[in-house]
């Protein structure tokens, strides 16, 4: 993996210390299928949440950007990982503007289908998306060259500012 100006080795999350709605566990137990689907997508959820690591790298009113470069086998993706009000069904893909400096690049998504994962953490949903770009595109994704990210997505479109790190957390 290669280093762009952060660190993509690993996602994950700031710890998030929730507990499941007891009420949606005790109606899981008594076999009640929404409770029992519930009950899956907040394991997988929490399960996403402890994977993520990094900072983030964007922030809107309402959501939360973390991204990451990836390589394999010669192609380059940027991985995102959106926490917040965001919440899609589509088979029609999304696309990342990606504004630095002096330049701007559109990536698309590298699956048409993609769907968000449902949290009962403050109403939250997970939305993992990888995006195809090219290895020179990828070279300029550094922190402090960019300016924002714009995600379009069915008729949703979230501006992302970039999120300034302080002293403390870039050590």
């Amino acid at each position: 993996m290669t280093d762009f100006g952060f660190e993509f080795n690993s996602f994950s999350f700031v710890q998030n210390n929730y507990r499941m709605n007891f009420i949606t566990k005790l109606k899981a137990a008594f076999g009640n299928p929404k409770a029992m689907e519930k009950l899956h997508v907040d394991d997988h959820t929490e399960a996403i949440i402890t994977e993520i690591d990094n900072d983030p790298l964007g922030i809107s009113d309402s959501n939360v950007l973390y991204a990451g470069l990836n390589e394999l086998g010669g192609y380059y993706f940027f991985q995102t990982v959106i926490v917040g009000s965001f919440h899609i069904k589509t088979v029609k893909g999304a696309q990342l503007k990606v504004v630095g400096n002096d330049f701007d690049f559109l990536l698309d998504s590298d699956m048409v289908e993609l769907e968000s994962d449902h949290s009962n953490v403050s109403n939250r949903s997970i939305s993992k998306i990888d995006f195809q770009i090219e290895e020179a595109d990828a070279a300029k994704i550094d922190r402090s060259t960019l300016k924002q990210f714009v995600l379009t997505c069915k008729n949703e479109k979230i501006t992302f500012s970039i999120y300034e790190l302080s002293t403390e957390e870039e050590e």
